[in-house]
């Protein structure tokens, strides 16, 4: 008998189970429940086996002829299709989801070889897990991961998109090399935002209104001083929200980034300028049991979490970005968002940017200033010269620190001044 849908749709249940042949073991099943299940039977070594091809209507009487076909092509192969099947589900059971294969990234790659492996976790589940994390990772198209990159723009955070393709693209390149998958789906796939190399610098009006814009912003007080503490010291955020007393040394002028701290694996001493010791407030405590002066620990402590814990170095572009477009309910009863900055768009990473170029303004040459901001020295220089700067680093922040101080007073006049300053030693 050649089987119809019109066939296939008539067929109705009893109180036993029903069976109907096509040919050639193809066929379907009707229980006394309704469900018609589609099957293919076979014999393997003399014994009988029944291999399930699915439910109809789910599965379509031309779809149900075709996984028979591509079972009966197994089987005159000398296999048997039901225990491939069997292993095919098993082995698609034990597949990893997208939240596993984000898991094994971060230990396996993420935390040996990256120093901001935390960074990683944090965008992965983020922007990952909740949307793909129970999805097998071999699901995942091309077609998904144009369309998260588009979400994550259309909220308008393009640089967010950006940084997503990057660290989700090398996980899945990571997944292949470890046999975990066999292909990646962000294989073509091109960031949707301009790649666009950052360039804000804060004028002098600007740092004068964001100085004083910031102590009625709506962020902790440990977050307002860190981010002047950037512009200060011209050092990364992340290695400023990090800041520990221990870092210190005794007379309190210079501070020592150890080398797993900072970005290029490198030691690198700050020199602690007067406004910078101000906003630090001090490297000691009064132990209330004791009476002692005892280390304060992290200079500045999440304020959510236990003192043993430094403020995470994403809290900085997070209270930036909300005091940017600060949500109000407005007297109609409306959200409305106000720039409570009172400066136009940056992140904390362009404060250290403006330092380094008042500090260029002010005739520092390149060489101290990439000393100051802890650039590797490049090409043959890098292995002859070991002059450490200390002297140039703190003349460059002191000059810094007398301008900055000059343009919150508004006093600065935008002029370029003229530093004089010894030759380093050769």
């Amino acid at each position: 008998m050649k089987f119809s849908d019109r066939f296939i749709e008539s067929l109705k249940p009893s109180d036993k189970i029903s069976d109907h042949r096509e040919a050639n073991g193809f066929g379907i099943r009707v229980l006394p429940s309704g469900v018609k299940t589609w099957f293919f039977i076979y014999r393997v070594d003399g014994k009988r086996r029944f291999m399930n091809l699915g439910h109809y209507p789910s599965i379509s009487l031309a779809e149900a002829r075709k996984k028979y076909r591509a079972a009966v092509d197994l089987y005159e192969q000398g296999n048997d299709p039901a225990k491939l099947a069997d292993q095919a589900n098993e082995d698609r059971r034990k597949a990893p989801t997208v939240e596993d294969l984000c898991g094994e990234y971060i230990e396996r790659h993420a935390k040996r070889f990256k120093k901001s492996w935390e960074a990683d976790e944090q965008l992965l589940n983020r922007e990952i897990v909740k949307i793909w994390g129970k999805r097998k990772a071999e699901d995942i198209k091309k077609r998904d991961v144009t369309l998260l990159l588009e979400s994550i723009i259309d909220r308008g955070t393009p640089a967010m998109s950006n940084q997503v393709l990057k660290i989700t693209r090398k996980m899945f390149n990571f997944a292949v090399e470890r046999d975990i998958l066999q292909h990646t789906p962000f294989t073509g796939v091109k960031a949707l935002a301009p790649n666009n190399s950052r360039n804000r610098t804060l004028s002098e009006t600007e740092i004068k209104t964001l100085w004083g814009s910031l102590d009625n912003a709506a962020m902790s007080d440990e977050i307002k001083r860190t981010l002047k503490l950037v512009l200060v010291t011209a050092q990364r955020p992340g290695e400023v929200t990090g800041m520990h007393t221990s870092e210190i040394d005794t007379e309190g002028r210079w501070w020592t980034i150890p080398a797993n701290r900072a970005k290029n694996g490198q030691e690198h001493r700050v020199y602690l300028t007067d406004t910078a010791l101000e906003l630090i407030g001090g490297v000691t405590v009064i132990n209330e049991e004791t009476g002692e002066k005892v280390p304060r620990g992290y200079i500045f402590p999440c304020p959510h979490k236990n003192k043993d814990q430094p403020i995470d170095s994403h809290a900085l572009p997070v209270a930036v970005r909300r005091n940017l477009a600060f949500v109000i309910i407005g007297k109609s009863g409306k959200k409305q968002t106000v720039n409570k900055l009172e400066v136009d768009q940056f992140t904390p990473h362009d404060l250290r940017r403006t330092a380094a170029t008042f500090m260029g303004s002010m005739g520092f040459m390149d060489e101290i200033i990439d000393a100051v901001l802890n650039h590797v020295k490049q090409g043959i220089i890098r292995t002859y010269n070991r002059h450490g700067y200390d002297q140039e680093k703190q003349q460059a922040l002191e000059a810094w620190d007398r301008k900055l101080k000059s343009i919150i007073a508004g006093e600065a006049t935008g002029k370029v001044v003229t530093i004089l300053r010894r030759k380093a030693a050769v």
